[in-house]
């Protein structure tokens, strides 16, 4: 697969209708691409920064403004790659408590339930970091201005503890900015 260009990203958002949605005091394109830079940063693959880009293109437990049908996954993982958009489809719909229940046992099996449908995949070690990586990085992105610090606070810092590095300094380095109550 050769990689994408960033414009053709950008391009996709704005053909499918995405690009003047609002999201979190912004539009959600340029939340998108905020987790996309922010992963860059991080010093993640391109792959991976592809994911983050999509990681809400389907729609998520809290975020319904814009919903890519899932009629068009195929086209999502062709401009992609597949890796990257399973792992955008299971940010999109898994039901978070599953997440948080593995981030917090920090052992596998690494069990994700799709909150629509109910199935359960296991995800590999990779896998689950990866979307780890993506959650974390999609909160920390915007959770300033979403003013909702404490909204499942301890599963993200378990996430940020499991990656170490660039994602715990960055988890600690938001929440500092934290307002005094």
């Amino acid at each position: 697969m050769t990689s994408p260009t960033f414009k053709q990203l950008t391009d996709y958002f704005i053909a499918a209708g995405a690009n003047d949605v609002a999201h979190t005091k912004k539009s959600y394109i340029a939340h998108a691409i905020g987790v996309h830079n922010d992963l860059r940063a991080w010093g993640c693959s391109d792959e991976l920064c592809r994911a983050a880009m999509f990681h809400s293109i389907y729609g998520t437990e809290l975020f319904q403004d814009f919903t890519l049908p899932l009629e068009k996954r195929d086209e999502v993982a062709e401009l992609i790659g597949e890796r990257a958009e399973r792992l955008a489809f299971w940010n999109c719909f898994m039901d978070r408590s599953t997440l948080d229940a593995c981030a917090k046992r920090g052992t596998p099996p690494f069990i994700i339930r799709n909150r629509v449908t109910g199935e359960e995949a296991e995800l590999s070690t990779e896998d689950f970091d990866d979307l780890c990586r993506i959650h974390l990085c999609d909160w920390l992105e915007q959770v300033a201005r979403a003013d909702h610090w404490d909204y499942r606070r301890e599963a993200y810092r378990n996430m940020a503890e499991r990656l170490g590095g660039i994602a715990l300094e960055s988890y600690d380095r938001v929440f500092a900015s934290e307002p005094a109550v």
